[in-house]
């Protein structure tokens, strides 16, 4: 959130120690208090919101501030509250793709430890499965175990970020302050039978996203545009009229959303062009918990192409096997589920051609380096052959 006030003079942050690293019910979260942590009696999520409230209520003035609000509660285990305890006791439905048998995708995906039915723990189930169940019936009491503690540990995100908003409105600044409600990645739900994130496929690439300046922007729109997470600290800037720091990478996507007016000398400038797509980068292969492949990978808005380099390359956090590159290409406007890898199918071979150059280009971009296993794209073979480098 920002609003017309000036921040304190240092950030100062909730960090959870042992088992609350992980939970969103936290008995005691520890807090730096001046020169060493202070514990806290409550559930970390209710506690992290009440030292927002007590900050913003400090404030004096009317100079700019910004408060930064980091929920750790839909993190694995997912300990809910006894507020939300009993909340979703009916069946909850089952995504499309539960079941999905991983048929046409590259041993790369199937290596990952992050099933449902095989891979939850004692510990994040709770409680005992009932005797007697066969393999489905077990994935399914299991998906519903998971996902209930997983939606009420939601449940008391949304009830505190309620509290922070009636808490502007009541201050009579929720006008004039920029709201914004997000995540740092998506999560699959049981979405291809998997928990947990990491894979560059779209329920673990998209993000929720919520915008609120009631001052500046009317309500109930949607931006169908292409925005990432890097793009986030230059439109707040934007927005604010603070000119970004020239190394920052990212675009400002805050002219499309408040609209880009002006003319002659009193125009404003340009804004950023449109993104026609973005690169992603899951660097810790074969980790020692979910067992998940290093990958990168380019989207625009209709195809996608992932390549698996399978390395480690000896980062700290990375496991010791290595394995042969693979690819996979999806077509999103004819396969939204991403079920059909069409990285070999004759009739995407040039749609593959150009998306490995757009690949190869964007990740340039961010001045990393495609892995030694990745050959040169013919695209870019053939460039450096005519000019000669």
């Amino acid at each position: 959130m920002a609003h017309g006030r000036r921040a304190g003079p240092r950030p100062r942050g909730l960090r959870l120690l042992g088992r609350a690293h992980r939970a969103g019910g936290v008995p005691r979260p520890d807090v730096p208090v001046g020169d060493g942590p202070a514990h806290r009696a409550g559930y970390a999520t209710d506690v992290i919101t009440d030292l927002a409230l007590r900050w913003l209520d400090s404030l004096e003035g009317d100079d700019p501030w910004c408060l930064l609000v980091w929920h750790k509660a839909p993190h694995r285990p997912w300990e809910p509250d006894e507020a939300h305890a009993d909340l979703y006791r009916e069946p909850i439905p089952v995504p499309a793709t539960f079941t999905d048998d991983y048929a046409t995708r590259t041993s790369s995906a199937r290596r990952a430890a992050m099933r449902i039915a095989e891979h939850l723990t004692a510990e994040d189930l709770k409680v005992d499965p009932p005797p007697g169940l066969t393999y489905d019936e077990l994935a399914l009491w299991k998906y519903q175990r998971y996902m209930e503690d997983y939606l009420r540990c939601v449940a008391s995100v949304d009830d505190n970020v309620g509290r922070l908003t009636a808490a502007l409105r009541e201050r009579g600044e929720l006008d004039d302050t920029l709201l914004l409600y997000s995540s740092d990645q998506g999560f699959f739900l049981g979405d291809h039978g998997w928990f947990d994130k990491r894979f560059m496929y779209e329920e673990s690439i998209r993000m929720p996203f919520l915008l609120s300046y009631p001052r500046a922007l009317d309500g109930g729109r949607v931006h169908d545009g292409i925005v990432t997470n890097v793009d986030l600290a230059r439109t707040i800037l934007d927005a604010a009229g603070v000119e970004p720091h020239p190394r920052m990478q990212g675009r400002s996507f805050w002219p499309e959303l408040a609209g880009h007016h002006g003319t002659g000398d009193h125009a404003d400038p340009p804004p950023d062009p449109p993104a026609r797509g973005f690169y992603y980068r899951y660097w810790e292969h074969d980790d020692v918990f979910h067992k998940a492949p290093a990958h990168y990978g380019y989207r625009d808005d209709r195809y996608k192409i992932v390549y698996f380099y399978n390395d480690g390359t000896g980062l700290a956090g990375t496991g010791p096997f290595t394995y042969p590159g693979e690819w996979e290409l999806y077509d999103l406007e004819r396969d939204p589920e991403e079920l059909h890898n069409v990285a070999d199918d004759p009739a995407y071979a040039d749609v593959r051609a150009r998306l490995e150059v757009d690949l190869w280009h964007a990740q340039a971009a961010v001045d990393d380096r495609p892995h030694p296993g990745q050959p040169v794209p013919a695209g870019i073979a053939a460039l450096a052959g005519r000019t000669g480098t």
